[in-house]
Parts: structure tokens; sequence; C-alpha cells
């Protein structure tokens, strides 16, 4: 079919399913957020139960990220391949399980087994959302689109300090929290199988002229790109500056992210002495904040992004304000003597360290769609090399000076590589891959 220009406003004119599609993986990102954080959650529980120093602890939360690393370049091809209807309902289902089965663990080895197997399960969710994004949103909805998606992230951890915690005063333990969580997560992958589909012409939710101004767009979009099957080499992206700055820019988001999410819990009750019962309400504060922010961040790129075709300056700028406001805040925290100020300096820190869910556009940007799942995946392998590194070496960090000083200015430095790489990127064109 042949591209025809898109009326000023006709966004709005058109009905609208696919954002169903995404307010649904937005609940599931939410739930796999719930899911992953709810051990450092348990945490205050789980150190002497399990009597943890630490380093181990460290380790523990750190094995999670290497198997869910691991599995995001295979993830990418999967999603390219096996579509993503049936990657995310056989992902969610399997994490579901695990986290039902962490209840059972009885010493520090099969913790360490089942964080292993956690990370397999949960590893294909951002590629397959990536590849959703890629075919059922135009170019001037995939900032909100990756946003919408990414910002389970935070809501899933801010929620899931409230609610882990509540589970376990009302159920008594934290092992019968993961029960339930799991089982809620099980059901849910069903229910993702009952209702995504991989390409909206599959869906019959989808009507004729929403289905029109996609294919419209798409065409419109993809001119002039040849079909390059090399394209689904990863290697062939290895010579472009683009493709680095995505990857290094998303790490360096990623060790602040996932460092405050593994230890905010911990840092809260042990070195801010707030009480474990009301620390939930400090996460979901926090965390609750970079929901808030992340949809923020979506809306102001895309509508910036309709007014303009200079599309280099409005990413540069959201983005780089974004990480040098991050940069900023959590390194201030570090200085913030009361605990109530560094719970809402915490707080502007992932409102603004969340607007890099706008980065989940752009795989979508750099490459065609056909292709879209494996650039995902790369950025997401690296993105959670960070996730790997920074649990561990705070967990060292605190084993040699017993102290959240040095955790802190390493995520100061996380957010300076993010700030330049977001400000270095070029989002203005395809990255073209020579035959």
């Amino acid at each position: 079919m042949k591209a025809q220009p898109r009326a000023p406003g006709i966004e709005n004119r058109v009905p609208g399913f696919r954002w169903t599609l995404f307010i649904l993986f937005l609940v599931i990102i939410t739930v796999n957020y719930v899911d992953r954080s709810a051990i450092s959650v348990a945490l205050p529980l789980i150190i002497p139960q399990f009597h943890l120093n630490p380093l181990t602890t460290g380790a523990i939360l750190s094995a999670f990220f290497w198997t869910y690393a691991a599995m995001q370049l295979p993830s990418g091809w999967l999603a390219d391949r096996l579509k993503p209807r049936a990657l995310t309902a056989a992902s969610t289902i399997g994490w579901g399980v695990v986290e039902a089965l962490t209840a059972i663990a009885s010493t520090t080895g099969v913790l360490v087994l089942l964080r292993l197997l956690l990370g397999v399960f949960e590893g294909p969710i951002y590629p397959a959302g990536a590849k959703l994004n890629a075919v059922w949103l135009t170019k001037d909805e995939r900032a909100r689109g990756g946003t919408l998606l990414d910002a389970g992230a935070p809501l899933g951890t801010a929620i899931g300090g409230v609610t882990i915690v509540g589970l376990i005063g009302w159920l008594g333990s934290w092992q019968a929290a993961f029960v339930v969580a799991g089982v809620l997560t099980t059901l849910l992958g069903i229910l993702a199988a009952a209702v995504i589909r991989n390409h909206p012409n599959e869906h019959r939710r989808v009507q004729p002229a929403e289905l029109a101004y996609l294919t419209n767009a798409h065409s419109d979009e993809d001119r002039g790109i040849t079909n390059n099957p090399r394209r689904g080499n990863l290697v062939n992206y290895f010579g472009y500056v683009s493709f680095w700055t995505m990857c290094l820019g998303w790490l360096g988001f990623d060790v602040v992210f996932y460092g405050l999410l593994s230890w905010v819990p911990e840092y809260l009750t042990k070195y801010r002495h707030i009480p474990f019962a009301v620390s939930g309400g400090a996460v979901f504060i926090i965390f609750g904040m970079g929901f808030v922010g992340e949809l923020t961040g979506g809306q102001l790129a895309d509508y910036w992004l309709r007014k303009s075709t200079a599309r280099n300056r409005v990413l540069r700028t959201l983005l780089g304000l974004a990480a040098a406001i991050t940069t900023v805040a959590v390194f201030l925290v570090a200085f913030i003597p009361s605990a109530s100020a560094a719970v809402a300096l915490l707080a502007v820190v992932l409102f603004f360290l969340r607007w890099a869910g706008i980065y989940w556009s752009i795989p979508a940007i750099l490459t065609d769609e056909a292709h879209v799942g494996i650039l995902g995946g790369a950025m997401n392998f690296m993105g959670n090399v960070g996730g790997i590194v920074a649990p561990f070496t705070v967990g060292a960090i605190l084993t040699v000076t017993h102290s959240f000083f040095w955790a802190l200015m390493m995520f100061a430095g996380a957010g300076l590589l993010w700030f330049m790489c977001s400000v270095i990127m070029d989002y203005s064109r395809k990255l073209p891959i020579p035959e």
C-alpha cells in the first residue's frame, strides 16, 4: 500500500486499540519489577535468616543480572523471529513460577540459583516490548510507547515496596508473600497470551482506520530503506557511534537505577534509620516519582517531536537535561543529613532518571522494523551489565567502608556517562549498513 501524507491531528481521529495493548504491557512490566525487587524489599528479613554479610548480599542481588543480561541478545533474536506474543507469555509465566519457588529456598546457594532462573525468564520481556513498539506504533508515538512500557519499572518498584511489605505483614512471612506474587504473575502471563498479537493486522479489535493509519505511517517511514539481511547481524552495527552511545548511555542509566533498586530498602532502614514498617512507604514515594517522571518525559518528547523536525535537538535537550539533573541530585544525596530530605531528593533523582525510558524508542529510530529486536536486545544487554556490576560493587563498598558515600559517588559517575552519551548520539537517521 502506498503511503499517503498524514493530515495534522490524524492521530486523534483514528481508533486507538494499540494503546490498550501498551497499557497491558505497562501492567506486565510493573509486575516484572514487583517480582524482581521483592527480594530487595525483604532483605531486612532475609539477611538475618541466611546470616548474610554485605558482600554476599551484593552477590545474591547481582546473580539475577548475570542471566538477565545474557538473555538479552538471544531474546532480541527471538523477538524478531518467534515474535513478541509467545515470547511475552512464556517469559511471564516462567518468572511467575520461579518467583513462587523462591519461597522454598533454604540455603544461600538455592537462593542464588533461583535468582539466576528468574533472570532467564524475565530477560525476554523488554526485547519483546521493543518489537511491539516498532510494529504497533508510528515514529511520532514511540517515545510515549517506550516510556509507557518502561514506566512499569519504577511503578513496579514503588508498588512492590508497599505490596510486599503489606503481604509480609498480613501473611506473616516473606515466603508466603513470594508465593502469592508468583501465582498472580502466572495468571497475568495467560492473559498476555490471550490479548497480545504480533501485528495489528492479526488482531480483531484493530479497526480498518487504525490499520490503514499504521500501515501508511510505516510505509512512509521505511521508504528508501533497503531490506538488507546483513542488518540482522549485530556486528555490522559496531562501526557506528550512535550504536555505542545508545548502549553505553543505557549502561550509565542502569547502573544508577539498578543500584538504587537493589539497595534503597537496605539504605533507608540501616543507613537512614527508617523503620522497616514504614520503609515501604518511602520506597513508594521514591519510585512512584520515577513512574510520574517517565510518563512526563515520554509525553514531552512526542509533543515536541510533533512540533519540530529537529529530532537531535529535541532528544539531546530532554535526555541531556534529565541526565544532568539526575547526576547532580544523586551526588547531593550523599551530603544531606536528614532522612526525610534524602527521601525527597531520591524522589527527584528517580523523576528525572526515568526519562531514560525514551531510549526504548531509539532502536526503532536506528534500524528498520524487521531488526529492531536485536538492536533493543543489544542495548538492554549492555544496560544490564550495570545490573551485574552495581549491586555487587555497592556490597563491596559497604564491606570496606561501612558507608554509602562512595556508592552514591559511583551513581553520580554513571549519571555523567548517561549525560555524555545522550548529547552525543545522532537521532536524526537510521544506521546505513553497507552491502
